[in-house]
């Protein structure tokens, strides 16, 4: 769902965030042969409070029935039609590098109503190759194949000195909703949109996460907020220490040292 369709039906954008995680929560009950699902079971599989996901799924429409719970089968279909799912979506894939070719065998596009249409690259190479059914096309015809095949979402899997100007391309072949896996911030009009995956930053906060843990479980470096009482404590440990050394130093008392 875009965030024009979003707001246009009233619903939150952290809202519409969640829903993706209720309904692949609701996909596994669905194989196991989970008929009804409460609202706290349902919560502690997508990970979320109970009182938020009643609150997003009110949004829908859906309330579930007291003592009995959400219809599973049912709260799929109303998710998965609020996220546009009950139709298909093509999608282009721009750049086959390893992700890029890693993205065009994700056999679970298909069965969530993303139906990869086109794939496309500048390398010679590797214009030509055939990979999950489909030829891969030079750059130079993007336009004219993302019009011809209907793509309505274009990822964007290129270095990332290509992608903006990747982007301009596609949005001026009709394409309003993008994702994006170059490591840039592209640059879109307000009714285009436009979702960013960074698996390096990703890596990067799990990386602060684990340094803290070690930090907390050595007494390691002391964090901004920690500061001034450290600091307070080295000064007092350095004046008791500069006070063990006079007192060494004048073993009498008289607060004359000792001559070298």
């Amino acid at each position: 769902m875009t965030r024009r369709m979003s707001q246009a039906r009233g619903i939150p954008e952290a809202t519409v965030a969640r829903l993706p995680l209720y309904l692949r929560a609701l996909n596994g009950m669905a194989e196991r042969g989970v008929a009804t699902v409460s609202s706290e079971d349902l919560a502690v599989a997508a990970g979320v409070n109970s009182a938020k996901l009643r609150k997003d799924l009110s949004h829908l429409g859906s309330y579930g029935t007291r003592g009995v719970g959400y219809d599973v089968e049912y709260l799929i279909y109303q998710i998965s039609r609020e996220l546009g799912l009950t139709q298909d979506w093509a999608v282009a894939i721009i750049g086959v590098g390893n992700l890029g070719r890693a993205l065009a065998n994700y056999g679970g596009f298909v069965s969530r109503g993303f139906r990869v249409a086109a794939l496309f690259d500048a390398d010679p190479d590797v214009v030509g190759d055939h990979i999950a059914g489909l030829n891969v096309e030079h750059i130079d015809d993007l336009e004219a194949v993302i019009r011809r095949r209907g793509v309505s979402i274009a990822v964007i899997a290129t270095p990332a000195a290509k992608a903006q100007q990747v982007c301009d391309r596609v949005m001026s072949a009709g394409v309003t909703s993008i994702l994006n896996f170059a490591p840039v911030v592209l640059s879109v009009p307000d009714d285009v949109d436009v979702r960013k995956v960074d698996l390096s930053i990703e890596l990067q906060i799990l990386a602060f996460h684990e340094q803290r843990k070690a930090d907390r479980m050595s007494g390691g470096p002391v964090m901004a907020e920690e500061w001034p009482e450290a600091v307070n404590l080295s000064i007092s440990s350095d004046v008791v220490g500069s006070l063990g050394s006079v007192r060494s130093a004048d073993p009498a008392g008289t607060g004359e040292r000792e001559s070298q």
